[in-house]
C-alpha cells in the first residue's frame, strides 16, 4: 500500500534514529546495512531534508540526523513526502472510483484496510518503532516465513 520510496524512507529514518543522532550517518551505511541502493536511498534522503524530517549535513564526515524529535515524528511525516494520504476511492477492484451508493465487493473490507493504515501512520511515531527494535534484520539468516533460521 505504499510506494518503494516511502517504504525506504520510513526504514531509513527509523535506522538514523535508532544510531542516537550525535552523529551524521552517511548514505553509504544506511544503504549497505538496510540493503537499499544507494543512489534511489540518497534522492529519498535529500527529499526527506528539504520536507524538513531530516538534517543533511555536508561535508567530510557528513550525512543526515533526525530535524525532529523521534516522539515527536508520526510515520505519516515520512510517508506524506512520498506517498499521499491513504485514500480508499480508487476501487480495488477496478480502475474507477469506488461509488459508496453503488460499492464493489470488496469496499467495505477496503475502506476499513485503507482507514486503519491511516490511522497507523498517523498515530506511531519513530519512537514507537525504536521500541519495538532495530530496523536492519540480517535477511539471510531468515526463513521464508521471516523468522530466523
Amino acid at each position: 500500500m505504499l510506494t518503494t520510496r516511502a517504504q525506504y524512507a520510513v526504514r531509513a529514518v527509523l535506522y538514523v534514529a535508532q544510531q542516537g543522532g550525535t552523529a551524521p550517518v552517511g548514505v553509504r551505511g544506511i544503504a549497505r546495512d538496510l540493503h537499499l541502493p544507494q543512489n534511489s536511498l540518497s534522492k529519498t534522503m535529500h527529499e526527506l531534508a528539504r520536507a524538513g524530517v531530516l538534517h543533511s549535513v555536508r561535508g567530510k564526515h557528513g550525512g543526515f540526523q533526525l530535524a525532529v524529535p523521534p516522539g515527536d515524528l508520526a510515520l505519516r511525516d515520512v510517508v506524506a513526502v512520498f506517498d499521499p494520504a491513504p485514500d480508499a476511492s480508487p476501487c480495488l477492484l477496478g480502475p474507477a472510483r469506488c461509488d459508496p451508493d453503488a460499492p464493489c465487493a470488496g469496499h467495505a473490507v477496503w475502506l476499513r484496510a485503507v482507514t486503519e493504515l491511516g490511522r497507523f501512520l498517523a498515530t506511531t511515531t519513530v519512537a514507537d518503532l525504536m521500541r519495538r527494535g532495530p530496523v536492519a534484520r540480517d535477511r539471510e539468516r531468515q526463513s521464508p516465513e521471516g523468522h530466523d533460521a
